[in-house]
């Protein structure tokens, strides 16, 4: 989930941090103490081929996750996806000349940061769809925005709740009872217990992305392709222990075509090109449309996992995400200002 340009330095990392509080997977946010929220750039039709490219990467990850899943016990996958990614994105890094920061304080910040941005939510999600089906994985990750807001409410002293916020949060949170009511289990040999903890497992990685959110204002200096890259193979550092403690993965037997396929899937297209192609659509469009990709991520999941997996959901779940799609557009205010607009226009 991410930010953008605005007219002016200050306006712009207002926009940064605006965006971090409704998109996930988290890069650091920038934060400003201005409180304006310009219109931002309009969205054309290459910027509208772009987030939707962009929704499908991401929710390719649910997708990919599946198929991978077969083979490949979840830290493993974890640690595949995230040692790839950060290999191209260090290789970007290079090619853009940047310049690594020399400061063991920046890369003990940065090991935080990849806890909370992938090693925790990218290992709860993955584990979860163990049990539930990846499109109902979407949904429930689908919530971050909202818990996001009530972090940066109790962390921060500038991102407080108005009334209008705190409605989209209980609007949205009655979208996640709607889903969660009846929890799916993905077998029938899922115990109800495991079918009950996986979708609290997605929740709680949507905590994770949350804090990952406010967390990464520190960085409101530093390139995000850097911090990305940073992250990424931290998380892979982190991981490396734990793969080798629960899955033994030299035990496990040679993956197949299909699951090296997926796992290349999540870590080039999912996971490092949707890093990128993110901030090319923050530069061209701005933040205020790039949110939108907060709602077309669980359509993307729900229609690779429906039209190639066999997966189905029921009613309650896609009820839940409509509810929670109006929660998210409460809270962004798009909605209220159009209403506005057009009501003045008529005066």
């Amino acid at each position: 989930m991410l930010p953008h340009e605005t007219k002016t330095r200050r306006l712009e990392l207002d926009e940064y941090a605006n965006s971090r509080r409704i998109c996930g997977p988290s890069v650091p946010p920038q934060h400003s103490t201005s409180k304006t929220r310009p219109n931002g750039a309009q969205m054309d039709g290459k910027s509208w081929l772009m987030l939707i490219v962009l929704s499908i990467l991401w929710g390719g990850s649910f997708f990919f996750t599946e198929i991978a899943l077969v083979d490949l016990p979840p830290f493993t996958l974890v640690l595949c996806r995230v040692a790839i990614a950060s290999l191209i994105l260090w290789w970007v890094v290079l090619l853009r000349n940047i310049a690594i920061p020399q400061d063991p304080t920046f890369w003990g910040t940065i090991a935080v940061m990849g806890a909370f941005n992938n090693l925790v939510p990218f290992s709860l999600i993955v584990w979860g769809q163990t049990h539930i089906a990846s499109g109902l994985a979407a949904i429930l990750n689908g919530t971050t925005p909202l818990f996001t807001i009530i972090i940066a409410h109790v962390a921060t002293d500038t991102e407080k709740l108005n009334l209008r916020k705190a409605a989209g949060v209980l609007i949205g949170f009655a979208g996640v009872l709607v889903v969660i009511g009846m929890p799916e289990a993905k077998t029938s040999a899922a115990t109800d217990l495991l079918s009950t903890l996986a979708p609290c497992a997605v929740l709680l990685a949507a905590i994770s992305y949350g804090c990952a959110g406010v967390y990464g204002r520190r960085f409101s200096t530093t390139s995000p392709i850097l911090t990305a890259a940073g992250m990424t193979s931290a998380s892979s550092l982190m991981l490396i222990p734990l793969a080798a403690v629960v899955d033994t993965p030299w035990h496990l037997p040679i993956p197949s075509p299909t699951t090296i396929m997926a796992v290349l899937g999540i870590a080039v297209l999912s996971t490092a090109l949707a890093y990128i192609l993110y901030f090319a659509i923050l530069k061209r469009a701005g933040a205020s449309n790039l949110l939108l990709v907060t709602f077309l991520i669980p359509v993307s999941a729900i229609l690779l996992g429906v039209g190639f997996l066999g997966e189905t959901l029921l009613v309650q779940h896609i009820v839940g995400m409509g509810v929670i799609g109006v929660g998210l557009a409460v809270i962004d205010g798009r909605i209220r200002n159009l209403l506005f607009s057009s009501a003045h226009k008529q005066v």
